[in-house]
């Protein structure tokens, strides 16, 4: 059974976010702070962190600080009222994997999570299978049968994002951000010529394919049974 640790300093909150991820199969434990919360993960094994931001003695951004020193994988999702784009930046700079505002749906918190451990569980194994497909991060190839495509970088990790996440929606802006980085002066029309390749290039094969959603971004859709 997977084990959820839940920081988050308020009773209440805390306690209503255990029990929903009870009800849905996981193990959950909790800690009031940062400090307690590092404790916690020195004495156990811990599959995914829910946290606050505003805490005492150690906040939300100082343990995700603290976290990525101690594993690159384990996934963060933070969880608060700070809503400003400024807090949300932060956030991820710090570290985190995924980012909610309150008050929290139920149903969407339990869905992050899942996607988040299904991502940790790929990239520990560092490959994608769809089908017949098979996505190897280490070589950088897509592979099909007998068929072998070793692709340029950045087409490859646009391509692994959109598959792990399949008919998710991703804007321009997180697609550049993550791919290229947040400081990169590489435009938009970069990510639309990489699309476009990939588009391309797996066009005969016929396990997904890459949507253009107009005004929004893309998405990936997946055809196998």
């Amino acid at each position: 059974m997977l084990n959820i640790l839940v920081v988050e300093d308020d009773e209440s909150t805390r306690k209503l976010m255990c029990v929903v991820l009870q009800t849905r199969g996981f193990k959950t434990c909790w800690a009031e702070d940062g400090i307690t919360a590092l404790e916690i993960i020195g004495k156990q094994h811990i599959d995914l962190v829910v946290l606050d931001l505003m805490m005492p003695n150690m906040d939300g951004y100082e343990l995700t600080r603290q976290l990525r020193v101690l594993s690159e994988h384990l996934p963060i999702l933070m969880v608060t009222a700070k809503q400003e784009p400024k807090d949300k930046r932060q956030g991820f700079l710090a570290g985190t994997d995924d980012y909610m505002t309150k008050p929290v749906d139920e149903e969407e918190l339990v869905l992050r999570i899942r996607a988040l451990l299904r991502r940790a569980r790929i990239a520990n194994e560092h490959k994608l299978t769809i089908g017949k497909v098979v996505l190897d991060y280490d070589t950088l190839t897509a592979t099909r049968e007998d068929e072998v495509n070793l692709l340029p970088t950045k087409e490859f990790y646009l391509l692994f994002k959109l598959l792990s996440y399949p008919n998710l929606i991703f804007t321009r802006l997180q697609l550049m951000d993550e791919i290229w980085g947040m400081d990169s002066e590489t435009d938009d029309h970069t990510l639309t010529v990489h699309v476009n390749r990939l588009r391309n290039r797996f066009r005969e094969w016929p396990e997904f394919e890459i949507i253009v959603i107009r005004g929004l971004g893309y998405k990936a859709v997946l055809h196998t049974k």
